[in-house]
């Protein structure tokens, strides 16, 4: 019922611009309102502590509920007009932040339209910090845990703040206030008002939608693709952080942060490598061109947006394949970005040379440790079980769309570009997911939800295991 309103906002644009059909905004509205209140009313007086166990089912049905009732005026209206499949993949698209689109021919499309892409992928944006922040570590399975187990002092605390329901609002305030600088700096940048909002949407939540078939190429603007950058990089930090910077106005909890340190050394390090392949190859024609492409290609893959400015897919092939890669990193824990994220990365490097350095001294002990503090060993197993996890289940989606007919190159981007949230991928999916079949969509949809939901969120309701009593 309250995923109804999402279709008001749309109406009031359609309504203002006077470019297409707004009706099946009121439509879809009008079912998910009422189809809402039959299943609420019903139980409206039932009350009871809810268990762990509800948690995981709430989730999931969260995001697999509102990924198909966001379809709805997708699949209503007739421009543009796409079957039930693409309709679905689009919106869970938008609601996970991936990014990856069916819809070609986005500059003629009604700015309705338009607009409700975008705010899908905002409002899913800030589901995930609120999921990743509040929820996921109540049940055991979020990237916080990592946060937390690893930072000294106040930010140690167990929650943001006392009540989940304030932590909440306290992560919206943050959320919304990024929102409102990015689409004031595009405005200032040079967007129009509707493409400085739609693109502040996207950009805040790491999503990637654009309302050009272009993307960020459609402006051939340094200060618009500036402002993306650093919006793009804040974004992809631990909201947590920001949290803890407008609550004591001090720049200490960045600075303090190893995985927010790793986060830039890794970002820097390979805009560099990008920046000079492409200078010596000539793919730009000055260094500061080169450095205008590659920083941004670079900022877009590792935070897991899927902005584009150019056909980075007709580049040497080490570069995209690279900076695919770098999308398996992805952003920080409890950010908006998506991948195995930079602290389990972290701690699966200083575990590896732990390893190392037993085979050279078997009687030696060594601790894992994050800026001078010692990892706990459980969350070391958390997280290579998480690892482990991530890699199997991108294997068999990858195998799965082999035997499906698809290419190497384009099952083996597309299951990474979904599975990591980013959206662009390689070979027949470098622009759009438009002409792969049907049945590859609905697997790429299960791909998102798993990247979105931490695999274990979902995997565990899919075991036998966890329905019996």
């Amino acid at each position: 019922m309250v995923f109804s309103a999402a279709m008001l906002p749309p109406v009031g644009v359609g309504l203002y611009y006077q470019d297409g059909d707004i009706m099946p905004f009121l439509e879809g509205f009008t079912l998910l309102l009422g189809s809402g209140f039959i299943l609420w009313a019903p139980v409206r007086d039932v009350r009871h502590e809810l268990r762990m166990r509800d948690g995981f089912i709430i989730v999931v049905l969260f995001w697999v509920g509102l990924g198909f009732a966001g379809s709805l005026p997708l699949i209503l209206s007739d421009e543009p007009a796409i079957s039930v499949t693409d309709a679905v993949f689009e919106s869970i698209s938008g609601l996970t932040t991936t990014g990856a689109t069916v819809i070609t021919g986005l500059d003629d499309l009604p700015r309705a339209i338009l607009i409700y892409r975008q705010q899908l992928q905002w409002l899913g944006g800030m589901g995930i910090i609120v999921l990743a922040v509040a929820v996921l570590p109540i049940l055991g399975v979020g990237g916080m845990q990592l946060f937390r187990a690893e930072t000294p002092g106040p930010v140690k605390d167990a929650k943001l703040t006392p009540r989940i329901t304030e932590t909440a609002k306290a992560l919206w305030y943050i959320y919304l206030s990024l929102t409102i600088a990015c689409g004031l700096a595009y405005w200032l940048a040079g967007m129009s008002i509707f493409d400085a909002v739609s693109h502040a949407f996207s950009t805040v939540a790491i999503g990637g939608f654009s309302p050009h078939d272009a993307s960020m190429g459609f402006y051939d603007s340094p200060e618009i693709e500036l402002v993306a950058v650093i919006f793009m990089l804040l974004s992809g930090m631990n909201f947590a952080l920001h949290f803890f910077f407008w609550k004591s106005m001090s720049l200490r909890p960045y600075h303090q942060d190893s995985e927010l340190r790793a986060y830039v050394f890794l970002i820097s390090a390979v805009s560099v490598l990008v920046v000079y392949l492409l200078h010596s190859e000539a793919i730009a024609e000055s260094a500061l061109y080169a450095t205008r492409l590659g920083v941004f290609q670079t900022v877009s893959f590792a935070t897991t947006t899927g902005f584009t400015t150019t056909e980075y897919n007709h580049w040497p092939p080490f570069i995209p394949v690279m900076l695919l890669f770098m999308s398996f990193v992805g952003g920080c824990a409890g950010s908006t970005g998506g991948g195995i994220k930079v602290i389990r990365i972290l701690l699966l490097f200083k575990q590896g040379a732990r390893e190392t350095f037993r085979l050279i001294h078997p009687s030696a002990t060594m601790l894992v440790k994050v800026r001078g503090r010692s990892i706990n060993e459980n969350i070391l197993e958390s997280v290579w079980g998480f690892f482990s996890a991530y890699v199997f289940m991108f294997v068999v989606l990858m195998l799965i769309m082999l035997f499906t007919g698809m290419d190497q190159v384009t099952a083996f981007s597309a299951v990474a570009a979904s599975l990591n949230n980013l959206g662009p991928g390689l070979g027949e999916v470098a622009a759009n997911y438009a002409s792969i079949s049907d049945l590859q969509k609905w697997i790429l949809c299960l791909a998102m939800l798993f990247g979105r939901l931490e695999i274990f969120t979902l995997l565990v309701v899919m075991t036998p295991e966890f329905w019996r009593r």
